[in-house]
């Protein structure tokens, strides 16, 4: 795992190598979304980061994932029936998305990097990005579901002998 002072210098690096200020509110901005492995949106990236820097605006919130993704720290998801997400795993992955409480996990495959490696070589073509969804719902929304179930069934009625 990467420390904070490593993480600190590789966001003041890429945004001064790209000709940014590397300001407070851009280093908490990048470290919340570079940490942050529930592919958070911009505004629940604003309301946390807002919570050490109050001055902080939703246009510097965008701004920012602007630059990300542009140097290439981050990806943006655009997923059904949510806002659009930004992911700090940049390796060809696929990702499990519920469709009742919105969670978005990481699938970690050797067979993605095999797949785009294949398509880049085959296709002649070079691969900058990609997305892979499955989409349907998730081991604790399964659960819930379950539970909800046998709750609201009515109790088995006793049988007597007579």
């Amino acid at each position: 795992m990467i420390n904070a002072d490593s993480l600190d210098s590789t966001i003041i690096k890429t945004f001064r190598n790209s000709g940014y200020r590397a300001t407070p509110q851009r280093i908490a901005i990048s470290r919340y979304i570079l940490c942050n492995h529930e592919h958070p949106s911009a505004q629940k990236t604003y309301q946390e980061v807002k919570k050490t820097h109050p001055t902080v605006s939703l246009a510097t919130i965008y701004t920012t994932i602007k630059i990300l993704k542009k140097t290439g720290l981050i990806c943006e998801l655009k997923l059904p029936q949510s806002q659009t997400r930004y992911d700090p795993n940049t390796e060809p992955h696929a990702h499990l998305v519920c469709l009742q409480c919105g969670s978005v996990t990481d699938w970690m495959d050797p067979i993605m990097q095999k797949l785009v490696k294949n398509v880049s070589s085959k296709a002649n073509f070079t691969v900058i990005g990609s997305s892979f969804d499955l989409e349907g719902i998730c081991a604790l929304c399964g659960r819930r579901a379950k539970d909800a179930l046998k709750s609201a069934s009515p109790p088995a009625e006793s049988i007597s002998a007579e």
